[in-house]
């Protein structure tokens, strides 16, 4: 098992920057890959961005290219998400989630993954 909570969401203006924070217990967390989903009210949730459990392999949605950046801290137990010019459309709860995985590999979709965290406010106002 592996229980995750996410911190660091808020209410910013268009163009700040806010640091997600998704802190792991359990297991060993450099055992599972990462990711970051994100779900605005009334549409599903969608894929944000992941890391391998070692962190040598990272993949964006088109729409956060150059503006996030995904990492980990596997000796913190942490993984982050690194939000800068957000956007009013990036409004959403923005949830960790972590998958068990014996290589460099990095999981873009929601059934990939085996735990969740309860998730995190962003909200951009413009």
């Amino acid at each position: 098992q592996v229980q995750l909570v996410e911190s660091g969401g808020g209410l910013v203006q268009a163009g700040a920057s806010l640091r997600l924070s998704c802190a792991a217990s359990g297991r060993t967390f450099s055992s599972f890959a990462m990711g970051w989903f994100r779900q605005a009210p009334g549409k599903e949730r969608e894929f944000v961005a992941a890391i391998s459990r070692g962190g040598s392999s990272t993949v964006y949605a088109d729409f956060v290219k150059g503006r996030f950046t995904i990492s980990r801290d596997s000796a913190k137990n942490t993984g982050f998400l690194q939000m800068n010019s957000l956007k009013p459309e990036d409004t959403a709860v923005y949830s960790c989630a972590a998958k068990f995985s014996s290589g460099a590999y990095s999981y873009t979709q929601r059934g990939d993954y085996d735990y969740w965290g309860q998730g995190t406010q962003v909200t951009v106002s413009s």
